[in-house]
């Protein structure tokens, strides 16, 4: 089980938006650490989500949290990575704790305050510190971004997304197409050297592109129309 875990949030709207996005990438487990008083703005702007603020658990302090659960592994965030003299700030990026994590027992992702984050006596609990690079002209992340950027690294590894596989055109594929590119560049009148020119940098193009079976017969069924119209005029 994974927690998602808001440590002080000051603003009800943040708790709904935080919501919205743990429903967005499949997670429902809310904690609130010492919140400020739930209001109709967070369940508005949970949206759809209303019933992962319902079921939140709440708890004084996060240590309690940890304890009382039976947390195995907790996961700080921050924006303040540390560096060989923090070691406790030493920080991971959300790509990287998707790779490493292996989801079993129960984890918990903690969020800190609106305002200064989470403490070093907070960070000292946690297990692991991510942070998010952002541009230094505003390095700071609503809450509900951060969650965001981190979740969708952990829901993308484990989904599945259902694509149709693109079968890459056959070497006779693309021959045939050039080919017909080659009759509709005559039908145009250039001169001979300028025809080989058009040939040449068509060839080019489909050399270095990728081109699905289904999209160069398309192709080849479009130029030879073009070059029939052409002729009847």
């Amino acid at each position: 089980m994974i927690y998602i875990v808001f440590v002080e949030p000051e603003s009800p709207g943040n708790i709904g938006f935080l919501a919205r996005t743990m429903k967005n990438f499949g997670f429902k487990d809310l904690v609130l650490i010492n919140p400020c008083e739930l209001e109709n703005k967070a369940y508005y702007q949970a949206m759809h989500a209303k019933e992962v603020i319902w079921n939140h658990k709440s708890y004084e302090s996060l240590g309690k949290f940890i304890e009382n659960e039976n947390i195995d592994f907790t996961v700080g965030t921050t924006r303040m990575a540390g560096g060989s003299y923090n070691v406790s700030r030493i920080a991971i990026t959300p790509a990287q704790l998707a790779e490493s994590l292996n989801i079993t027992g129960n984890i918990a992702i903690v969020f800190g305050r609106e305002g200064n984050g989470l403490s070093n006596e907070e960070v000292a609990l946690c297990d692991i510190v991510v942070t998010i690079p952002t541009d230094d002209s505003y390095p700071v992340l609503n809450v509900s971004h951060a969650a965001a950027i981190i979740l969708y690294e952990l829901f993308k590894k484990e989904k599945e997304y259902p694509r149709e596989e693109l079968e890459e055109a056959s070497k006779s594929e693309k021959e045939l197409l050039i080919h017909e590119m080659d009759k509709l560049i005559k039908c145009t009148g250039y001169p001979e050297h300028k025809q080989k020119t058009s040939s040449t940098v068509f060839r080019r193009i489909i050399g270095r592109a990728f081109i699905a079976g289904r999209e160069a017969h398309t192709l080849i069924g479009t130029i030879r129309k073009i070059r029939i119209n052409l002729k009847k005029k």
